[in-house]
């Protein structure tokens, strides 16, 4: 399934909306989300699953691209 995940590149820093970051990723469950993002220092703010007519619908975003990891 794909993920995508709202989060804010420094977890020390208060979160600020307009610094808010996205990144699609592939995983089986959103633990399995935060497992993988574990190691980079994100302060993941939302994981929202997307399938169906919304996964579509991102897909046709140019900055689409599932992170491998």
């Amino acid at each position: 399934m794909i993920f995508k995940v709202f989060y804010q590149e420094n977890a020390n820093e208060v979160p600020v909306r307009e610094k808010t970051k996205t990144l699609y990723i592939e995983a089986q469950s959103e633990r399995d989300v935060r497992q993988k993002l574990k190691e980079r220092n994100f302060n993941i703010e939302y994981i929202h699953p997307l399938e169906g007519a919304h996964l579509e619908y991102e897909k046709q975003n140019p900055n689409f691209s599932v992170l491998e990891i």
